[in-house]
């Protein structure tokens, strides 16, 4: 998706404030700040893999210690 670089023109007689509230109004319509939340959370399909090793092993783990301690119990 490409954006138009949001800019305004202070107009005379124009406060800081208003020509500042005009550019957040801009920037809003372009939905530039969710498109660099969602560039900053980005992962790879390697990221994503890695963390799903990561979550099974632990899921693992989990399981072995829950067997470990029933069986204790018997």
């Amino acid at each position: 998706m490409i954006f138009s670089v949001p800019g305004v023109k202070v107009k005379e007689n124009e406060t800081f404030e208003e020509a500042y509230r005009r550019f957040k109004k801009q920037v809003d319509r372009n939905l530039i700040v969710t498109e660099a939340r969602a560039r900053k959370n980005f992962e790879s399909n390697v990221e994503k893999k890695k963390k799903r090793k990561i979550a099974s092993r632990k899921k693992q783990l989990k399981r072995l210690s829950m067997m470990r301690r029933y069986e204790s119990r018997l």
